[in-house]
């Protein structure tokens, strides 16, 4: 081999790792982000509600992001009442998560309640999720609303960029 075969080898060897190293590698962050309701009193002839909202919608080049995470309910010792509901909302849908009283484990007539949401993340995204949600209690019965406690409905989300800022 020449010399001049062996520089101009050389030389393609070099440029084909550069190539490789230039791609570089994405990685991708996932996290939690959790939400919890203050305590309110659930009745006997009540039940509690969360639900969630994903309000974001596809750009033109693009579908929208679905929401991922779980909702729970805990008593007032903040134990886990039952197990948390996972969900996935997709664009423009809302997903309800129900507790009525006589499986809340809550004993008498009434007793406290504390609703979280854990929404889970990941960075980069293509696009975030636009997750707003509320907590109501309502009559079993009747379907009468008692309370609603909400997240501020903005048109910004909960987690609206990469660096966890909402």
């Amino acid at each position: 081999m020449s010399i001049r075969n062996f520089f101009v080898t050389s030389f393609l060897a070099a440029l084909a790792a550069a190539s490789v190293f230039a791609q570089g590698t994405t990685s991708t962050t996932t996290t939690t982000r959790h939400f919890i309701f203050p305590p309110v009193g659930l009745g006997s002839t009540e039940t509690a509600q969360v639900n969630v909202a994903n309000l974001a919608t596809a750009s033109s080049n693009s579908t929208a992001p679905s929401c991922t995470g779980s909702i729970s309910f805990a008593n007032a010792s903040g134990a886990v009442i039952g197990k948390a509901t996972a969900f996935t909302v997709g664009s423009n849908q809302i997903v309800s998560v129900s507790l009525p009283f006589g499986t809340s484990g809550l004993a008498g007539t009434h007793g406290e309640v504390l609703a979280s949401v854990s929404q889970t993340v990941t960075f980069p995204s293509s696009g975030q999720c636009s997750l707003v949600f509320s907590l109501e209690t309502f009559a079993t019965a009747t379907g009468e609303t008692h309370i609603v406690l909400t997240n501020a409905a903005t048109s910004t989300p909960i987690v609206q960029d990469g660096r966890g800022r909402g």
